[in-house]
């Protein structure tokens, strides 16, 4: 069993090289997580501190006690009805516990890397550099239309979850929320934040 955004993601790379695909994209990944680390190594005084991951953890742990109850009540105020806490709960309930845990740390990590990198990342470019669109418009519109296709995507395939528009008006605000905690806290919080979030909601149901 495998989260739908690795299957997506790494399913490009399968297609064209096969096996070898999949070391592209690993190695790939791995790539661009060291430049991504050696940048902040040099923009840092201090390198590498515990204090940092310690404090980086604790507040994802903390978003991912309060995610559900601030987008339930956004949710809510759309609507017009009462907080959806659990709309965005995957539909993994037929599984044991530890593949449910398996799928909610794979969401932070592949789906914050497919819809907050790679997608918003590449949609508020196109607005920017093809549209001539201002930043703060393109982010704006980049951040929307991201949202909308990252809650869409809980609804396809054989284990995807009903189409409700509770659930996905919450899941729209959920992507919402989380571009916002990329933009302002990076991705290691809002991947951690998320797989915490799910983690945390797949121990309560």
């Amino acid at each position: 069993m495998r989260n739908g955004a690795d299957v997506l993601l790494k399913s490009l790379f399968l297609s064209f090289g096969g096996q070898q695909g999949l070391l592209v994209f690993n190695a790939l990944l791995l790539g661009a997580g060291a430049v991504l680390v050696g940048r902040d190594l040099r923009k840092s005084r201090q390198g590498l501190s515990p204090g940092v991951f310690l404090g980086m953890a604790a507040e994802s742990a903390l978003g991912g006690l309060v995610f559900g109850v601030v987008a339930g009540t956004l949710t809510a105020i759309l609507l017009h009805g009462a907080p959806a806490l659990m709309a965005v709960a995957q539909g993994t309930g037929a599984f044991d516990l530890p593949t449910q845990l398996m799928i909610s740390l794979g969401a932070g990590i592949y789906e914050e890397l497919l819809f907050r990198v790679l997608l918003v990342g590449s949609l508020a470019w196109a607005a920017r550099r093809l549209l001539g669109w201002s930043p703060l418009a393109a982010g704006i519109a980049a951040t929307l239309l991201g949202a909308l296709l990252f809650s869409a995507f809980h609804y396809v395939g054989p284990y995807g979850d009903a189409l409700e528009l509770g659930s996905f008006t919450f899941r729209a605000v959920a992507g919402v929320l989380f571009s916002a905690m990329y933009l302002l806290r990076g991705l290691g919080i809002t991947a951690w934040t998320h797989a915490l979030y799910d983690v945390f909601l797949t121990l309560m149901m």
